[in-house]
C-alpha cells in the first residue's frame, strides 16, 4: 500500500463536500459577526471599545471552532492518526515558528491586555488607533490615515505606550511655545482658556498646564505643555487643531511672539539700531 493510500485512510473523503460546507458557514458567520459587533459599537458608542473587543475575542472563537468542526468531520481520528499528526506537527513547529508565536502571542495580548483594541498606542515610531488584533498581527491607524501591520510577537518584546489604556476618553499633550521674555503668565491663561472651552475636552478628567525654559536649537524659549483628555479617542487630531488655531490667534491679538518672531524682532532691531560713536 503507497503513502498516498496510507494517508487516504485518516480521511474521510466522502465528507469533504461537508468541510467546504462549514467553511463556507463559517466566513459568512464570521463576516456577519464582525459587521453586527461594528454597528453596535457605532450606534452605542459610550461602549464602542467594549464592542471592539469583544469583536477580537469573538473572532478567536469562531476560528477555533470552525477549524476542530472541519478535522473532527473529515478525518479518521485513531492512534495512528495522531501518531502522523504529531510528527507533522513537530515539523511544522520549526518550518512556521515565527507564525506559532505570533498566534500565540495574539492569545496572550487578549488575554494580558496591555492594550485593547480601540486603544491608542505608541510602539516604535508608529502612534494610532488599534483597530484589530488578529490571530497573527496587529493592525494599527496612524493620525494621517496610514494602516501600519505589525506581528503579535513583537508586543511582547518591546515597550508599548497606551494613551487611554481602554477608556473611551484620551490624554493629550500639546505644547506651545513664546519666547523666554514673553508674558508667560498670560500665556499661559490663554491655554488653558483654549483647552477647556474646546468642545472634545472632556473636563471629567483635569487639565493642567506646566510651563518651563529650555533651549530650543540655539535658542532659549519657554514652553507651555498643556496635558487634557479629548472625550472620545478618535478625535484627538480635531481637538489638536482646534486648541492650536484658538491658542495661536490670542497669541497674536495679545502680542505674544513666538521664538522665531521675537528673535526676528530682536534682530531687526540691533540692525536697525546705528552704532554708538566712541
Amino acid at each position: 500500500m503507497t503513502e498516498g493510500q496510507d494517508l487516504l485512510e485518516f480521511v474521510h473523503t466522502d465528507r469533504i463536500w461537508i468541510a467546504l460546507v462549514i467553511m463556507a458557514l463559517g466566513w459568512m458567520t464570521l463576516q456577519l459577526t464582525s459587521r453586527i459587533i461594528d454597528d453596535l459599537g457605532e450606534r452605542f458608542t459610550d461602549r464602542r471599545l467594549f464592542f471592539k473587543k469583544a469583536k477580537g475575542l469573538t473572532r478567536f472563537f469562531l476560528y477555533a471552532t470552525i477549524s476542530m468542526t472541519i478535522a473532527l468531520t473529515v478525518l479518521n481520528i485513531g492512534e495512528s492518526l495522531w501518531a502522523v499528526l504529531g510528527a507533522v506537527g513537530f515539523g511544522l513547529t520549526f518550518a512556521f515558528q515565527d507564525i506559532i508565536s505570533s498566534l500565540i502571542a495574539g492569545v496572550i495580548l487578549l488575554l494580558d491586555e496591555p492594550f485593547q483594541v480601540g486603544d491608542r498606542i505608541a510602539f516604535g515610531d508608529h502612534y494610532g488607533e488599534v483597530t484589530d488584533i488578529g490571530i497573527r498581527s496587529v493592525r494599527l491607524v496612524t493620525l494621517d490615515d496610514n494602516l501600519v501591520t505589525i506581528p503579535n510577537n513583537k508586543f511582547l518584546q518591546d515597550a508599548v505606550a497606551s494613551a487611554n489604556a481602554g477608556e473611551l476618553d484620551c490624554m493629550v499633550v500639546m505644547p506651545f511655545y513664546i519666547g523666554a521674555a514673553e508674558d508667560f503668565q498670560k500665556a499661559r491663561r490663554i491655554v488653558a482658556e483654549a483647552t477647556t472651552t474646546s468642545r472634545y475636552v472632556y473636563l471629567n478628567k483635569p487639565v493642567v498646564t506646566h510651563i518651563r525654559d529650555e533651549f530650543l536649537g540655539e535658542r532659549f524659549v519657554t514652553v507651555l505643555r498643556v496635558k487634557a483628555y479629548v472625550f472620545d479617542a478618535r478625535y484627538e487630531s480635531a481637538f489638536q487643531t482646534d486648541v492650536t488655531e484658538r491658542v495661536k490667534t490670542a497669541f497674536a491679538k495679545q502680542g505674544l511672539r513666538t521664538p522665531d518672531r521675537q528673535y526676528r524682532d530682536l534682530d531687526l532691531n540691533m540692525q536697525e539700531t546705528p552704532p554708538e560713536k566712541a
